[in-house]
């Protein structure tokens, strides 16, 4: 058989399956839109992260390859994506402006159909999904080297919105500018990407000045358009504003990983492998904050961690922030948490839920 015969014959194959898939995916659409009118009945989001988790494990366990894990969730987010699409439009807030690592995260969680609306500050992605102009916001809350992100976790204080999912996001930072490096004379970038760069920085471009911005991509928007000017980006924020790359992957460590929260107005239901996010405050007393972890360990719920911050109505006063293993509806973590409440000041849950990504 000839060359061109044997690869007509492959195509023809691939064309049945194409047909076939293409059906498939309508019938499944026809599905999700069933369960969307069901939902939509009882008022309950048409976004479940608990049921896209599930989705996820199902398909993954049933993958024998070649096709790796990773396509495959790719492949199957814009699929849920899509059918959530044809029930209502979602529209997520993220830190912008477009190409941020925000926006990544964000796309990485619910895919290319959905309705993005890019945002000034941390700030504004809680107004605007406070205000049910966004349906969800995607915010930065820790990086693997630099820590937390605090203005997200003091946003938390007063505001009602619930954890109702997480993003971990790999991050690569690279040296972008229209100029050789040579000839730079600063650098615009976010104040963690800086943190995160700190040695290669200091080993390359020492005379170089340093500028904070409030995103790495409003660093590339000034880098673009400003005489001997560099910014530290994302590849994306090369391509989007024409920058060369002049160094690639200048992080100081190989495992950076920033990890976002999706915040809205419902609370995630339980997938058996969750995180519960809290915060409280003690009263100010000898062995108090023992006191208050206790209760965890009496139920044996593993916190995975517990972080300060002042509280700013107060000279010494402190909020604490811990996640936990389990999820609030299930029996133990409710009743250490009540166990809690009746120890603090203060408790407040910030949201349930999956702990995978």
């Amino acid at each position: 058989m000839s060359t061109i015969n044997s690869l007509n014959r492959l195509r023809r194959k691939i064309d049945k399956i194409d047909s076939g898939i293409v059906k498939l995916l309508n019938d499944r659409n026809e599905l999700s839109h069933e369960i969307g009118n069901i939902k939509k009945s009882t008022s309950t989001s048409v976004y479940s992260p608990s049921r896209e988790q599930e989705v996820l494990a199902k398909v993954k366990k049933a993958n024998k390859g070649p096709l790796r894990n990773e396509a495959l969730e790719a492949i199957y987010r814009e699929i849920m994506s899509s059918n959530i699409q044809t029930q209502k439009e979602i529209k997520v807030a993220y830190l912008g402006p477009a190409a941020t690592f925000s926006h990544q995260a964000a796309i990485k969680k619910f895919a290319s159909l959905t309705k993005y609306i890019p945002c000034e500050s941390i700030k504004d992605v809680f107004l605007e999904v406070e205000k049910d102009s966004a349906d969800f916001g995607v915010v930065p809350i820790e990086n693997s080297i630099e820590g937390s992100i605090s203005y997200t976790l003091d946003m938390f204080v007063d505001s009602d919105l619930k954890i109702c999912s997480q993003i971990l996001l790999n991050i690569s930072h690279n040296l972008l500018s229209k100029y050789p490096k040579n000839k730079i004379k600063r650098i615009y970038s976010n104040p963690q990407v800086f943190g995160q760069c700190r040695r290669w920085i200091e080993n390359n471009l020492t005379q170089v000045e340093l500028i904070d911005v409030s995103s790495t991509t409003r660093a590339a928007q000034i880098a673009s358009k400003e005489k001997n000017s560099a910014c530290i980006g994302s590849l994306l924020a090369a391509r989007v504003y024409g920058l060369k790359i002049v160094a690639k992957s200048v992080e100081d460590s190989p495992h950076n990983i920033t990890r976002f929260l999706v915040i809205g107005k419902t609370q995630a239901l339980p997938t058996r492998n969750d995180k519960t996010s809290i915060m409280f405050s003690i009263k100010d007393s000898v062995g108090a904050l023992h006191d208050m972890l206790v209760p965890f360990k009496k139920y044996k719920i593993n916190l995975t961690k517990i972080e300060s911050r002042p509280s700013k109505r107060k000279t010494w006063d402190y909020y604490f922030f811990v996640d936990l293993n389990g999820h609030i509806y299930e029996k133990k973590v409710r009743t250490a948490l009540n166990e809690l409440e009746d120890k603090c000041k203060f408790l407040k849950v910030l949201g349930s839920y999956p702990a995978g990504d």
